[in-house]
């Protein structure tokens, strides 16, 4: 491996460690208090890849959402299609 490979490859590694820091969607996340909800309930997606499979964790977050009051900081729709 040439030196501008090697020099390369560890730019490459020191972007991967660096991946760690949150990022904005993360502190968006993290600020509503129901980031362990909403990482469950990606997580039921992505391993059965239909929503209606992961109602449990829906109705798990929805109620962490409304509990930290989250329906009131963001323009959210009841189950009526009516917006709050």
């Amino acid at each position: 491996m040439s030196k501008k490979e090697e020099d390369i490859a560890q730019q490459g590694a020191g972007a991967l460690m660096n991946d760690d820091e949150p990022d904005e969607w993360d502190k968006r996340i993290f600020s509503t208090g129901c980031a362990d909800e909403n990482a469950n309930l990606t997580d039921c997606y992505w391993h059965k890849k239909d929503w209606r499979l992961c109602k449990k964790e829906m109705e798990i977050f929805r109620a962490c959402w409304k509990k930290n009051n989250n329906d009131e900081r963001t323009s959210s729709k009841d189950n009526t299609g009516e917006e709050k």
